[in-house]
């Protein structure tokens, strides 16, 4: 769009001089100006697209839903905090019915001792798992039993669209070892929040809400009547298509960070800050996550020194085939396993 000249009626150019040549600045200097708006250096599309943006008013009264509060670091957290094992481990998963199905898993890995020196103790360790799996649109069930006596369980039960109750409980033959969570959930138009009961006189609570289409604000509290601590924490989360930025303080000095860039649709770069005044120590680390069409590829490395990949091969409908490894080059500590995961 805009006004049109016509050349038709302009005066031709008066011919050059004989021998002249035409330089380089003479041809710049003579090409049609650059389609910008003055004072910009930018092309129309990308002006017209920030103009968009600035233009594009806040509804308040339409918000989105923010994600959960405990889920504020998912994005970094698939990339930071990967599933890393030593050994080999196999996994066997039999479809019963539709919403039914069994699992068996295998694992032979090193068990770490602690020692007092710098050296790390591993002990060469076995395990056996079964576990049962109700897997319904409404409903969740899932129990895991190992040789030892071990018992694990999750629940997930969703009364309405709005309600969630969840249930994570461990058993063991160890006194004082086992533990038992209800978190019950509530999820508004544009705010969730979530109650929290424990063993060992454990209460807590959370609430995030949408300040902006793409920040959203919250806060947390808990009490443990056992130890007879309490803490309250605020988080902040900004998200757009690009990019991710999380933030976390707590009363008990805990301060963690995190960014994470979309480069695509399959590549995605992570990095994190966590300091803790109680334990006296700093970390900070940085990752990837790539999808690629049939493998996912994670790693990360941090500033204590730690490398670690993982590698999840997808060979056929139901056949998963993973890659670990891990080098501490401070400890001089080196895991590598690998597994194979059979089962829809």
């Amino acid at each position: 769009m805009g006004a049109v000249v016509s050349h038709a009626s302009a005066a031709a150019p008066p011919p050059p001089p004989p021998g002249y040549a035409p330089t380089f600045a003479d041809a710049a200097s003579s090409a049609p100006p650059p389609l910008t708006p003055p004072g910009t250096g930018k092309d129309a599309a990308a002006v017209a697209e920030e103009e968009e943006e600035e233009g594009e008013k806040v509804d308040y009264m339409n918000l989105p839903c923010p994600v959960p509060y405990e889920d504020l670091q998912r994005e970094a957290m698939m990339a930071l905090r990967i599933d890393t094992f030593e050994g080999f481990r196999f996994d066997f998963i039999k479809g019963i019915t539709p919403f039914f199905s069994l699992c068996h898993s295998v694992s032979m890995v090193s068990m770490e001792l602690p020692s007092q020196g710098a050296d790390v103790i591993k002990v060469p360790t076995s395990n056996y798992e079964f576990g049962a799996n109700y897997l319904h649109p409404k409903m969740v069930l899932m129990g895991r039993v190992s040789h030892d006596g071990r018992l694990s369980a999750r629940t997930k039960w969703d009364p309405s669209e709005n309600l969630c109750v969840k249930i994570n409980a461990q058993l063991t033959s160890e006194p004082h070892y086992s533990q038992g969570m209800l978190h019950c959930d509530y999820k508004g138009k544009d705010f969730r929040t979530q109650l929290q009961l424990g063993n060992g006189a454990y209460y807590g609570g959370n609430y995030i809400q949408s300040v902006t289409k793409n920040l959203s604000l919250g806060t947390e509290f808990f009490w443990i009547g056992q130890h007879r601590k309490s803490g309250v924490g605020f988080a902040a989360r900004y998200d757009t298509k690009k990019m991710v930025a999380t933030g976390q303080i707590a009363t008990t000095g805990v301060v963690s960070l995190s960014y994470v860039q979309k480069v695509s649709e399959k590549v995605s770069l992570a990095s994190d800050f966590m300091y803790n005044p109680m334990a006296k120590d700093v970390t900070a680390s940085f990752g990837y996550d790539y999808m690629l069409r049939q493998c996912r590829l994670r790693g990360k490395i941090d500033t204590n020194g730690v490398v670690s990949a993982l590698l999840e091969e997808h060979m056929a409908p139901g056949v998963n085939f993973n890659l670990s490894a891990e080098v501490d080059h401070w400890k001089k500590d080196y895991k590598f396993g690998f597994g194979m995961s059979i089962g829809e």
